[in-house]
């Protein structure tokens, strides 16, 4: 069946690696450096976005408003703090790692689509390769690589198009909202793991508890019952 598998699209924060919790980690810090702390419900909504659109949901869930400086300043913070605790160690989500390899060893292609620019992914490439011995993705496409991140369906056409594969013959790996919608519009079926969000049903998005037991094949599956 994996013959009909052209490639699988994965997300990296959340979905592959358990790197969440560093972003929300930074954002906890962040708000509580402006004397507020920031909801739960904040923090997991913020899953799948990019920086600015995660400090907005911050800003707003604590009741803070802040210059243009201050917010560049803001991003910086956060994103050395990311950086300090990805460069320590990263952990794979629950089944990720096995996924990862199954697809490797049938000769699936694998390409990472990611929101983090490509300096952040670059660090954690390295403890990747170190782990797994080998080059995990043929294609990356980083954040600060594309013309509009998710829940724009760029970065997915991107990485088909470096791939030399459409939407017929990917399945995208995800684990929130705007991820999730980027690869519908991108025109693949998703796999999604929801990061504390919850989800609403949409024609070619598959949701399940943990990636435990999802195998290449499962993700064939998914392109023959996908949406015509």
């Amino acid at each position: 069946m994996t013959d009909q598998l052209g490639a699988v699209l994965f997300d990296m924060d959340g979905t592959l690696l358990a790197t969440e919790q560093y972003w929300d980690q930074a954002l906890v810090e962040l708000a509580a450096a402006w004397g507020h702390r920031v909801s739960a419900a904040a923090l997991a909504s913020t899953a799948g976005m990019d920086l600015p659109g995660a400090l907005d949901v911050v800003g707003r869930d604590v009741g803070v408003d802040r210059t243009a400086d201050e917010r560049a300043g803001d991003a910086e913070r956060v994103l050395a703090r990311v950086t300090e605790l990805m460069a320590t160690s990263v952990s794979w989500c629950p089944g990720a790692r096995a996924l990862l390899l199954a697809c490797l060893g049938d000769g699936v292609r694998t390409a990472l689509v990611t929101t983090t620019d490509r300096p952040l992914v670059t660090l954690v490439l390295e403890h990747l390769r170190a782990d797994l011995g080998t080059e995990p993705f043929e294609v990356t496409v980083c954040g600060d690589e594309v013309p509009a991140r998710k829940p724009d369906p760029a970065p997915y056409r991107q990485a088909m198009a470096a791939l030399g594969l459409g939407p017929a013959e990917c399945v995208v790996v995800e684990d929130s909202l705007t991820g999730s919608r980027a690869g519908l519009a991108a025109g693949c079926p998703v796999l999604v793991v929801p990061a504390g969000q919850g989800l609403p049903d949409l024609p070619g998005l598959t949701q399940v508890r943990t990636l435990v037991g999802i195998t290449p094949d499962t993700l064939a599956g998914l392109l023959q019952a996908a949406p015509v």
